[in-house]
């Protein structure tokens, strides 16, 4: 029992961590700003025919973008650390299983993708929605995995392809416009560069330690192990993209 009660320490040092590094984003950042847009169809009376009009639906700063997702997580750590919810947790992770963990990163990960996407040009509302719902149908696909494995003899993978593929369409979407920007002046910012690869790695990362999970490689068979590794990667993940992001754009000039 003891290595849950240790758990329990480790969300709520981590719900301090990302809400520290939240509050610092907010009060840090300067008010740099990305516009969502809409494009939708409509007649045009001097050229008798439909056209797409651009229109700006709203500016959102891009530190409170940021601080939203270190926020989330940060509540999720907190409210996994209340008593009741602490029971509830502690016996789905002795059965394989963090309900917690995906009901998280479904809002988290999937605003660091949108976030990630508007650095890069995709300011399209519509765009936005669908790569934020392809997102989180990945993370559920995670959820699925664990669902399905709980008292399984052989694995199966057929979720987690299915989340492999899921995930990947964001990231064809945002490199498609990053590596499409142009040379020279007109290519994106080097940091955005370092962004779409560090970050891709990250994400990356987590479907390796379901792999070495389920493999029960080494440490992994401890499934609290690999939930502890969870909690790291998310933690390093949201904090490389929050101040790489505030490096680039958000520090004060």
């Amino acid at each position: 029992m003891d290595k849950y009660k240790n758990l329990r320490i480790w969300n709520i040092s981590m719900g301090f961590l990302h809400l520290i590094q939240s509050i610092l984003m907010i009060v840090l950042s300067n008010d740099f700003s990305l516009p969502i847009m809409t494009n939708y169809l409509q007649f045009d009376i001097q050229t008798q025919s439909i056209l797409p009009s651009p229109e700006i639906l709203v500016e959102v700063k891009l530190g409170y973008l940021i601080a939203g997702f270190l926020l989330m997580s940060s509540i999720a750590h907190f409210v996994i650390s209340l008593p009741k919810v602490y029971e509830w947790y502690v016996k789905n992770l002795k059965k394989g299983i963090n309900y917690a963990r995906w009901i998280e990163y479904t809002f988290s990960s999937s605003l660091m993708i949108v976030a990630i996407a508007m650095l890069v040009g995709v300011y399209d509302l519509s765009s936005l929605i669908l790569m934020f719902g392809v997102n989180a149908m990945m993370i559920l696909f995670g959820m699925v995995m664990e669902v399905h494995n709980q008292d399984t003899e052989k694995t199966n993978w057929l979720s987690y392809y299915f989340g492999c593929i899921a995930g990947a369409i964001p990231w064809v979407v945002i490199a498609l416009y990053l590596f499409g920007s142009g040379e020279g002046d007109y290519k994106a910012p080097d940091f955005v560069y370092w962004i779409f690869f560090s970050i891709f790695l990250f994400f990356n990362s987590f479907a390796v330690n379901m792999i070495l999970q389920y493999k029960k490689v080494g440490k992994w068979k401890d499934y609290v192990f690999g939930e502890k590794v969870y909690i790291i990667m998310s933690l390093v993940a949201k904090s490389l993209l929050a101040w790489q992001v505030f490096a680039g754009t958000l520090r004060p000039v």
